[in-house]
This record gives structure tokens, sequence and C-alpha cells, in this order.
């Protein structure tokens, strides 16, 4: 039985949308009735990628409702590691929509690395994608939600991880923006809290991604990763969409801000 459509007339942003958590979640908030903007990085490699998207999310909005499909949802090319692409996402977003009640930060890159032999391109990279990029796209949402619409007010959700709560040896270039994202979301729980914004952060476990597919195709490897996690199996992208659903309805979570929720199978308290 189809679930009741819970952000109906409400618009979302996302970054990093076009694969992976970013997608799923996007998708599910357009089943769930809202009007959608995604943000991905651009360029040929995403061309294919662009037009499978496109064809998903036209099969969801052309269910039903009077809007036109096209209406219901944007796709903005920009890299988010550059301080102008939140802006200009937010921008092009409220410019289709009208106004901004749910932002996403999503987007991230991850590479396994030996620690000694992470080197400063790669290092900057992923501060500047993961964390960085997260903080100007955040501050974006934020100035929109709290000064540039009427009423004032929204929800924010950062896409962290279980890695910002555990060690990861071949991590350690990326573990550390995960933390601060974790951290970005609680202290903008603070700072945004008296203009009704909810931030919050999400944490994934293992989840089968783009990411980390080359690394999962091991069956030794995964076979050990499905053992460690108590429900037995890896985590899929549209694991996360539920609660990101419900962190995006006020109805469901209008008291929830600061908070961190595990998306991981129960990994973390399995690994004492």
């Amino acid at each position: 039985m189809p679930l009741p459509q819970l952000l109906t007339g409400k618009v979302a942003a996302i970054t990093g949308g076009l694969t992976g958590i970013g997608r799923a979640i996007a998708l599910e908030y357009l089943r769930h009735g809202a009007k959608v903007a995604v943000n991905h990085l651009g360029g040929p490699k995403d061309e294919p990628l662009v037009e499978v998207m496109q064809k998903d999310m036209l099969e969801i909005t052309t269910t039903g409702g009077e809007e036109s499909a096209e209406s219901r949802f944007l796709l903005v090319p920009g890299d988010i590691s550059q301080p102008e692409t939140g802006r200009e996402f937010v921008a092009k977003a409220v410019d289709a929509f009208g106004r901004l009640d749910v932002f996403v930060s999503n987007a991230g890159v991850c590479r396994f690395e030996e620690f000694l032999e992470v080197d400063p391109p790669l290092l900057g990279h992923t501060i500047s994608t993961n964390l960085t990029g997260a903080f100007w796209a955040t501050q974006a949402a934020a100035r929109q939600m709290a000064l540039a619409q009427s009423p004032p007010g929204g929800s924010i959700i950062g896409i962290s991880s279980i890695s910002a709560l555990v060690g990861g040896g071949q991590q350690t270039h990326y573990t550390p923006t995960k933390a601060g994202v974790l951290s970005l979301m609680q202290s903008c729980a603070v700072a945004l809290g008296k203009y009704g914004i909810r931030c919050n952060a999400l944490l994934p476990g293992t989840i089968r991604t783009q990411l980390n597919d080359e690394d999962m195709s091991d069956p030794v490897k995964r076979t050990y990763m499905e053992g460690r996690i108590p429900l037995g199996r890896l985590g899929q992208p549209p694991d996360l969409a539920g609660p990101a659903v419900f962190l995006a309805c006020e109805e469901l979570s209008g008291y929830v801000t600061g908070a961190q929720i595990l998306v991981d199978g129960g990994l973390f308290v399995n690994l004492q």
C-alpha cells in the first residue's frame, strides 16, 4: 500500500543528486509531492546519467496531478567545491519554484588511499568538495530560508557518515570531512533555530554506491562487511530516502534539530 504524500507543496534542493544517495532522496521527494532541484557536477560523463534521471523523474511526475511534469523538477550543473555554485544553485531553484523548504547537502567524493600516500591534491579536493562546498551551499540555503522568503524556515539535512564517528585507515583524508559535516549541522542548528530552520545530519553506514562499488566488488571484503552488520546486508541508497523524508517533513520531525541519525543497519553498535 503506497504511503500518503508527505511533502506536497514543498520545494527541495539536493546537491550531488544525480547518483547514489542523492538520487534516491531526490526521487523519493518527488514521489511525496515535492518540487525538486538537483545539482550535479556536469560535463560529458554526466550526460547519460542526466538522461536516465530525467526519464525516472518524468515517470514519477506524470502519474497524476495538475502540474506539468517539467514544472516539478530542475537539473542544475555545477561544481559544488566552488563557493559560487551553492549560491547559484539555490538562486535557480528559487527562480523556478518560488521558495526553498528543504536543502540536502549531499555532494561528496571518497577515494580509499593509504595515509602515507595521501598527497595535497587529493586532500585538497576532498576537503573542498565534502566540507568547504557543504559549508557554502548550506549558507546559501540558510540565507534564502531565513532572510528571503515568507514565512521563513525550513529543513537542512547534511549527509555525513558513520565515518564521522569511527576511524578508517584508508580514509584519513575523508573521515575528518564527514565529522565536519556533522559538526556543521550541529552548529547550524544553534545558529538558525531562531529562524525556524531545523538542521540535522544523516550518517549512512556502508551503502553500496558508485563511490565504493569497486571496493565492495571484492566478495571477501563484502562478506566480511555484511557479517559485521546486524541486519546482515549492505545498505542501498533508498535506505536513506525514508529518513530524509522524515527530516524534511515538519509534521513528523518539527521538534528535531541538531540530531544525528545513523542509517547503518546496526553497524556502529556492533563495532565494539
